[in-house]
């Protein structure tokens, strides 16, 4: 066989094989990984956050889960997750080792039914529907009809929120006992869809046309009234880490919290925070 056949045949081979290596060992350091878990309530924005940044960087690949706020602070703590979600203030107990970056704010809406005649409460009258003390609609300008007061499990966000705002924390009205407890805020949105006499509350940023948002004290809520402050049930959506973010989670984060990401925080419903 003909010399030069050969050597042309194994240099052939040479640069085949080396190509092939080069491609396998550039493409399985490529993908960088980000984990999300967390609030149910900031979940949505989460996960069209991710969404948006994955289109722009096809190496990062972004995972969101809910579980409630404790899910996310328990998921940094034990390195499940990079980023664990929250949707109210952080306790003095809580922030130590962790590093919070607030990526919006949100109302936390009273919800009706859209059948419900009543348009408005004061805070005080949904501390007493809420704490059992009110209960028929005929005692806040509705018909009569029994009230069934929908809440959040232990452990959720927004339940954290909503008592510390509406029923004045911990060493105020606890919560009716025998509410329905939904693990949810989605849950939550369909018993108050579902219940001409029920009342609940959920994220403004969930908020939609087939369940109706009641005014509390005269104030709906949205964007405007929470930027300015007239709306009063109102709390942060956060972003912890671990100590600093690092890597890749810190360039997301970063891309959160610029223009364009707020951009897209204001499309989801939540208000941005620049």
């Amino acid at each position: 066989m003909d010399t030069k056949y050969i050597i042309g045949v194994i240099v052939l081979l040479i640069v085949i094989v080396g190509a092939y290596l080069a491609f396998a060992g550039g493409s399985s350091t490529e993908e960088e990984k980000i984990t999300i878990a967390g609030s149910t309530s900031v979940q949505p924005v989460a996960e069209k956050l991710a969404e948006k940044y994955m289109e722009k960087h096809p190496n990062v690949k972004i995972t969101v889960q809910g579980g409630g706020s404790s899910v996310g602070l328990k998921s940094i703590g034990d390195g499940t997750a990079d980023i664990g979600t929250y949707s109210s203030e952080l306790k003095d107990d809580e922030t130590a080792g962790i590093t919070s970056y607030e990526i919006a704010k949100d109302g936390i809406v009273i919800a009706a039914n859209n059948e419900n005649s009543v348009n408005d409460l004061t805070t005080e009258q949904a501390k007493e529907i809420f704490g059992g003390n009110i209960t028929n609609w005929d005692a806040v300008d509705g018909v009569s009809a029994t009230i069934n007061v929908i809440t959040r499990e232990d452990g959720s966000g927004t339940r954290d929120a909503f008592i510390s705002i509406v029923m004045g924390g911990k060493e105020g009205t606890p919560i009716l006992k025998t509410a329905v407890v939904q693990s949810s805020t989605e849950a939550v949105k369909q018993s108050v869809k579902g219940d001409p006499n029920a009342i609940g509350y959920i994220s403004l940023a969930d908020l939609s046309d087939d369940i109706k948002a009641l005014q509390v004290d005269g104030v709906s809520p949205s964007n405007e009234t929470i930027l300015d402050g007239t709306y009063k049930i109102q709390r942060p959506f956060l972003f912890l880490t671990k100590g600093d973010a690092e890597g890749a989670t810190l360039d997301f984060i970063n891309w959160v919290l610029s223009a364009e990401g707020q951009e897209i925080i204001k499309e989801t419903g939540a208000v941005p925070v620049k």
